[in-house]
């Protein structure tokens, strides 16, 4: 029947071409002998928590923080160190007595008798010098890089913060693509198995004679669609199941049984007023702008100190062998003075740069607090919308529902089809899966809003 070679010869080809964009790395990658790794939400945001790269970065950007201010609240302290040498000298210089000069006006005669040369010292002498060192005003500038060093560190922290929620929420977006696209992958099974129904429909008509050629052709290239529906369908599992182990730290190409009863809790949300109040304080990219003020305020009142002269404490014990004129043992005290009287305007320049790093800090703090304000409206706009959406799709499937109960009650009667209760079988499916892809957009929708204030996805 030419009917029947069209539709095969479309067969073949669909055929063809799905095999044609099958990645073959993809094709390596897949276990289909290994058992789906059975997963709930929970598990999942855990392992990914625990094998993320970047958070990993995140946790080393926080200890080097720790590590930073730790370098910094050291030059507090005095410094104590030891200074050794040896050394050897080529020439020494001596204390000439000539002959006579001790006797002037005596009679027992020239004292010395002769010219005399006393060296000083040894040739080789040894030192060793144990010395204290105590910044004074330099505890000034000390402070402020030590509040500079606590501004770097507590951005490290909100960022380790932002990190782990940034994390949780998207192991939820793909946990929640995953369950709506194996429930989509469902539903185009039920279409494709009403498309088959009504072609047998079809095929039977066009041998009575009811139907002409075409309608059979149509229902023949409307099975095809909805089978070429479910390798879309398939294929987009197959890369977030890709992304999903990736995440999870899991083998490339590991199944996943998803749990799609346990989505986790929505998070109670405030309202949207005292959203908007408290949002400034809780969310994470604000506290980090506002660290990044205190750091440029740090900067300005370093470079502000810079005007204020070294004055260093000393204390050095030391001992010598070899040096003229000195004990072997001695101990030196006082204070060091430094001032740079000219520099070349470069403390001048300092300053004025501290300063406009710290207009250009609190300029971005502002614009800041305006995206996070935009971005919450917005996030509560999206999620009143797919409140109202979750409510239209219950309604649907009821009607749908209800529709499928009619169908079967027709059919039952010989009033209908088969096809006629496939198609609303199908029907109940596809919106099932409105009804199911409307809340889970809801609770990644409302874990959003929870991340902007600061909270977790759980």
């Amino acid at each position: 029947m030419p009917g029947e070679s069209i539709a095969n010869f479309l067969a073949l080809l669909l055929t063809a071409l799905t095999m044609t964009a099958m990645p073959p790395a993809r094709a390596q990658q897949a276990n289909p002998a290994g058992a789906p790794v059975a997963l709930t939400l929970p598990q999942a945001v855990a392992m990914a928590l625990q094998h993320s790269h970047k958070l990993a970065l995140a946790r080393l950007s926080v200890q080097d923080g720790q590590q930073q201010r730790r370098v910094a609240q050291a030059h507090f302290y005095p410094k104590l160190s030891n200074e050794s040498s040896v050394l050897h000298i080529t020439a020494l210089e001596g204390v000439v007595i000539p002959a006579g000069a001790l006797s002037s006006g005596t009679s027992a005669g020239p004292i010395p008798t002769e010219t005399l040369r006393i060296d000083q010292g040894a040739d080789t002498t040894y030192t060793s010098g144990t010395g204290l060192l105590q910044p004074i005003t330099q505890l000034f500038k000390i402070h402020a890089g030590v509040k500079a060093a606590d501004a770097d560190l507590r951005s490290a922290q909100l960022t380790e913060q932002d990190a782990e929620d940034g994390i949780a929420l998207e192991v939820h977006q793909l946990y929640y693509s995953c369950l709506i696209e194996e429930t989509q992958e469902t539903a185009a099974q039920e279409a494709v198995h009403a498309a088959q129904i009504s072609v047998q429909e079809a095929g039977q008509a066009v041998q009575h004679g009811r139907l002409l050629t075409n309608v059979e052709l149509g229902s023949q290239a409307n099975l095809l669609d909805k089978q070429q529906t479910v390798l879309v369908s398939k294929l987009q599992l197959d890369d977030l199941t890709l992304k999903l182990d990736d995440l999870l730290g899991l083998p490339l190409g590991t199944k996943l049984a998803l749990s799609p009863g346990d989505l986790g809790t929505p998070p109670q949300l405030p309202s949207r007023a005292d959203a908007m109040n408290t949002v400034l304080e809780q969310s994470p990219s604000v506290l980090e702008a506002k660290q990044n003020v205190k750091k440029a305020q740090a900067g300005v009142a370093a470079a502000r100190d810079a005007y204020i002269p070294d004055i260093t404490g000393i204390a050095r014990y030391s001992y010598q062998s070899g040096l003229p004129f000195f004990t072997h043992n001695f101990g030196t005290f006082g204070a060091s003075f430094t001032y740079t009287l000219f520099d070349g305007g470069a403390r001048e320049a300092n300053l004025h740069d501290a300063h406009i790093k710290l207009s250009m800090a609190q300029t971005q703090l502002a614009q800041v607090e305006n995206d996070v304000r935009i971005e919450l409206s917005s996030a509560y706009d999206k999620e009143e919308q797919l409140q109202q959406l979750v409510n239209v799709a219950s309604m649907a499937l009821k009607a749908h529902e209800d529709t499928l109960r009619i169908q079967q009650q027709r059919v039952t009667v010989r009033a209908a089809l088969p096809s006629a209760e496939a198609t609303a079988e199908s029907d109940v499916a596809a919106a099932r899966v409105n009804l199911l892809n409307a809340r889970l957009g809801l609770y990644l929708a409302q874990n959003n809003i929870a991340r902007l204030l600061g909270e977790r996805p759980e």
